[in-house]
């Protein structure tokens, strides 16, 4: 059983760094072998769990993104034992991604050790949790010393990595990851793209302005490679793929894609770059088939939507898009990630956006599919779909934190039209949507887990609603009121808790959905099945540098008879649990939860 951590960023790729607020070394309590394992044979008597998990919170950072060989990188960390008093054993390396080598420290060999220095023949020094406070792990005055930080000439995406393990150093409990690039060119990147290009990842690729992939030729980019967006450029950076192009970003697990600010970390913001846009020519319900996506300049680059549903827009696998969502024109942003009628060929899976100032996700039309998508800290709505999108969603986390998001889904049919076809009749499955319980900018505006609106229909399965501001679900108008009625708004095995903080709500189903949405819940109107208003006893969901969505043993995540995905092909028809996440944290390695005040000075 994994237990994931997420990492804190100290830069971009101008080299800009933070001073350490608290560059002290943790004390370490040294426990004996014979205590530690008396300890870990109580608790797992207690828990049955033995050392498998841990209360503790920690994460990780180094000083830039990207590096040059010969640099010098400092390392810092935070630990909040989170009264976890057990002993284990702490180890510390980095590994290079492209050969899988490790070196361990303090010494900055393979051979393993502990963070002590002591090898498995020795026997690792036993020690419980120690807090840290953006404490200096590689530097000056750290635990090691800072000649380790040393950028080797060795190209590529990095890890540096601190595990957790139980006391006798083989189980790992716990583990901080944060992902460098080796680089030995930062490569500018305006105009368009009009014939078949790479990004490769021994160097960064700083995007200025508009890019325009167009004229059939594909953009590919290899795993591990960094794509910095540059605030400030007139018009904002970012990369639109158009109808007549493509684009081929694979990372992996280990080798994430990152599209971030050039900003300095602790000094970056929402809107600092674009994002990422994709066209098509699938159908949406837009009058006449096609229009141009909001917020860029009507140009036939900017065109989607068309007879084509199978249309490929690109491939998508492991990417992060952090602090994008740049404003082009008065109140018309870009999002995260954008697409505009992109098809089924589309492949769109493992994707992260943090900090949008616009959504984190949305969908103009068009039939594509997309799974594992992690929405954190958006200024707007995390899942927005409208004007006839008709794909498959599964398995999607949306964590909102104090910066005033909006909405976890907005499910529009159309805002021209709310009887226009096709309906959109997406099909969601296995969602965990978290809130603040706080309002937004505009308190005006309804906070709430899921806004069905302007005709929405589709099919809604296995959510988990946690602590959103006005409900945990919520419809308005009449044409989503007949989408109801008439079956085409669907849903079944809604887990609710803690919704409507802005009323002092009920956990009960009326203090947790809308008056028109109750007899809905209630399973006495439309198609309405399996609301349950419980406690989700989710591990550690509002440690937001470090959290984790996994439910503990009994919770109501596990309760039998929540509705089984579908046989088709598409979904992952084991997930019969609600919400995102059973055991395994898919989350795990690739993404990144820090919050920007975490890390700062």
């Amino acid at each position: 059983m994994r237990t994931n951590i997420f990492l804190t960023v100290t830069l971009a790729v101008s080299g800009m760094a933070l001073q350490a607020a608290d560059s002290r070394t943790p004390e370490f309590t040294t426990v004996s072998l014979a205590d530690a394992t008396r300890e870990a044979e109580g608790r797992q008597a207690l828990t049955a769990n033995s050392q498998l998990s841990t209360t503790a919170a920690m994460w990780i950072w180094a000083d830039k993104y990207v590096y040059r060989a010969g640099e010098r990188l400092t390392l810092r960390w935070t630990v909040k034992p989170n009264n976890d008093l057990y002993p284990y054993t702490i180890v510390a390396f980095r590994q290079n991604n492209q050969t899988g080598r490790r070196f361990y420290l303090p010494a900055g060999t393979e051979a393993v050790t502990d963070i002590f220095g002591n090898t498995v023949e020795q026997g690792f020094r036993i020690t419980r949790l120690s807090a840290a406070d953006k404490a200096v792990l590689i530097g000056d005055g750290g635990l090691f010393p800072a000649d380790r930080g040393v950028i080797p000439n060795e190209l590529g995406m990095h890890t540096l990595t601190v595990q957790v393990r139980d006391y006798t150093g083989t189980r790992v409990v716990k583990t901080a990851y944060f992902k460098i690039g080796v680089v030995d060119e930062v490569v500018d990147v305006r105009g368009n793209i009009d014939s078949n290009r790479e990004f490769v990842n021994t160097k960064a690729y700083r995007v200025s302005g508009l890019v325009f992939v167009r004229s059939n030729a594909v953009l590919r980019i290899q795993p591990g490679t960094f794509v910095i967006g540059q605030p400030g450029s007139q018009p904002p950076s970012a990369i639109i793929v158009t109808r007549f192009g493509r684009i081929e970003a694979n990372g992996t697990r280990t080798r994430p894609i990152i599209m971030t600010s050039s900003q300095p970390f602790g000094q970056r913001r929402a809107g600092d770059w674009g994002g990422l846009v994709m066209l098509g020519s699938a159908p949406t319900n837009i009058p006449g088939g096609t229009g141009n996506i909001e917020g860029l300049t009507a140009s036939v680059d900017t065109q989607y939507g068309g007879n084509e549903p199978a249309h490929n827009c690109g491939s998508l696998r492991y990417v992060r898009v952090e602090f994008a969502g740049a404003e082009f024109q008065p109140n018309e942003e870009v999002n995260a990630f954008t697409w505009g009628g992109c098809g089924t060929g589309t492949t769109a899976e493992y994707l992260q956006t943090t900090y949008g100032l616009d959504d984190a996700f949305e969908w103009f039309g068009g039939t594509m599919n997309a799974k594992y998508l992690v929405a954190t800290y958006a200024a707007d709505d995390y899942f927005d779909t409208q004007l006839g999108f008709t794909g498959k969603i599964q398995h999607g986390l949306a964590v909102a934190n104090n910066d005033f998001s909006n909405r976890g889904l907005e499910i529009d049919n159309s805002q021209f039209g709310f009887n226009d076809r096709p309906l959109g009749a997406n099909q969601f499955y296995n969602m965990t949507i978290i809130g603040t319980g706080a309002g937004t900018r505009d308190e005006g505006t309804a906070v709430s887990g899921v806004w069905w609106r302007r005709g929405a229909a589709g099919s809604y399965n296995n959510f988990l609603i946690q602590n959103w501001y006005s409900a945990g679900v919520d419809a308005r108008d009449q044409a989503t009121q007949d989408r109801i009625d008439g079956n085409d708004l669907r849903a079944d095995g809604f887990l609710l808790w803690n919704n409507g903080s802005n009323r002092q709500a009920a956990n009960t189903l009326a203090g947790q959905v809308t008056a028109p949405l109750l007899t809905f819940a209630q399973g006495t109107r439309g198609t309405g099945r399996n609301f349950i208003v419980a406690d989700p006893m989710l591990r550690r969901p509002f440690e937001y540098s470090d959290p984790d969505f996994r439910p503990t043993l009994g919770s109501p995540v596990w309760r039998a008879g929540w509705v089984a995905p579908p046989d088709d092909g598409f979904f992952d028809q084991w997930a019969t649990w609600i919400g995102a996440f059973g055991d395994e944290d898919w989350t795990e390695e690739w993404t990144n939860f820090l919050q920007e005040q975490d890390i700062r000075p």
